[in-house]
């Protein structure tokens, strides 16, 4: 007899953080890799599989198209291009990389985080902030997935 275990909840974290002396604002998202492959097989390539080795530049392109759609930032009330740096695989979570550059200060961060609401009804997504040595988290969902921080 054999089964399989899958998680009950669906849910990422964001991490951003503003460093100022390189006047960049530096992001890490973490997201389930099972989730995240069941969302490039439905959107991109049925036989997509997320590990190392295999079809590198590839993956990275669905990456970084995938979290254009799926994650807008807007610094000062004006939108930003992040980049994305790259990705890493720790056990069942994939790392990804993205660093918005030539931010001289932040004054209003504004971030729409759509990842997996296209895939998962539940889908849950954590920003966790450091901006200005100020540290603040909100939950974003499906119905409500806009956060806006102010650092006036």
């Amino acid at each position: 007899m054999s089964f399989t275990i899958a998680h009950k909840y669906y849910v990422s974290v964001t991490e951003v953080e503003y460093v100022k002396e390189q006047q960049s604002v530096q992001i890490i998202t973490r997201i389930f890799i099972d989730d995240f492959e069941k969302m490039l097989r439905e959107r991109y390539n049925e036989n997509i599989t997320l590990n190392i080795g295999k079809e590198e530049t590839q993956i990275d392109t669905y990456i970084q198209k995938y979290l254009n759609s799926k994650l807008q930032i807007s610094i000062n009330d004006t939108k930003k291009q992040f980049e994305f740096i790259g990705k890493e695989y720790d056990d069942d979570i994939l790392f990804c990389y993205l660093e918005i550059t030539d931010v001289l200060e932040v004054n209003t961060f504004e971030i729409v985080n759509q990842v997996l609401f296209d895939v998962f009804d539940d889908q849950q997504n954590l920003i966790k902030t450091k901006i200005n040595s100020k540290s603040k988290s909100f939950m974003l969902i499906p119905q409500n997935d806009k956060g806006v921080l102010n650092f006036n």
